[in-house]
């Protein structure tokens, strides 16, 4: 089974230290940068999922030249190759153009299951790897908590979670997933896995590679911040008072009149 896993560069969220640039952009050389926490457990499954069928996982990250660090991780804990796209055209690139990219790319590879995370902790726009299956014409499963392939029949089953507990879905292979924490923790790269990583092969490509029209020349983005500002402050809380069931009616009626219930 040959699974391809996208991951992102983030700043490191326990680092706290990110920061906005006068463009708007996060300056990202304000903070170290770790693999996006969605993708790693999409790695980490994807990793189980070879363990126990065989195969190969490769990941594929969109990036400055500097992402190879970063991907060296993914490399250690257990992932054979990486693909970089890299270009200074994609500096500040917003979601549509990165959706682009990262599908053309996938599309020159081979693989039977592409992974992504749900979302990723510097944006939290949830919408590349949907975006991708979208543009390849493949099934999506989302917010996935399990994932069962089937090589015999050539399809895979994931455990989605909903509001409800568990979607179950059934799609033909090659497919997308989309990750969640509920695939399980992820493992820490053994020493052995850390001197390995240091000789996988990486592959960098340009959109010259894959498609100088991927992205406008102008960097004129369909998409881009307009602004930025501070949340309101919050509010003063309200105190209830009184005997217990009169507590209840005047919280019953807080929210009524707000149509919460």
């Amino acid at each position: 089974m040959r699974i391809l896993v996208m991951t992102k560069p983030v700043p490191d969220p326990a680092a706290n230290a990110e920061r906005l640039g006068p463009d708007l952009r996060l300056d990202r050389a304000a903070s170290p940068t770790v693999v996006n926490g969605n993708d790693e457990y999409g790695l980490e499954a994807a990793l189980q999922l070879v363990e126990a069928h065989g195969g190969e996982v490769a990941i594929l990250t969109m990036a400055p030249a500097s992402g190879v660090e970063t991907m060296r991780k993914a490399l250690a804990m257990g992932a054979l190759r990486g693909v970089l796209v890299s270009d200074d055209a994609l500096a500040g690139a917003d979601i549509p153009t990165t959706i682009r990219v990262l599908a053309a790319a996938a599309a020159i590879q081979e693989w039977d299951l592409l992974l992504g995370g749900l979302d990723t902790s510097d944006g939290a726009g949830g919408a590349v790897t949907a975006g991708v299956a979208a543009r390849l014409g493949l099934p999506l499963l989302s917010a996935a908590a399990h994932i069962e392939p089937d090589e015999a029949a050539r399809t895979v089953r994931v455990k989605r979670l909903s509001a409800k507990g568990y979607d179950l879905l059934e799609a033909p292979m090659p497919a997308v997933v989309s990750c969640t924490q509920a695939l399980g923790t992820p493992r820490y790269p053994s020493l052995k896995g850390i001197m390995a990583a240091r000789t996988r092969q990486i592959t960098t490509l340009s959109l010259a590679d894959l498609g100088a029209d991927l992205a406008p020349a102008d960097r004129q983005w369909p998409s881009r911040v307009l602004a930025v500002e501070p949340p309101p402050s919050r509010a003063a809380g309200r105190t209830v008072t009184g005997d217990p069931a009169s507590q209840a009616r005047e919280i019953a009626d807080y929210l009524a009149d707000r149509r919460i219930i």
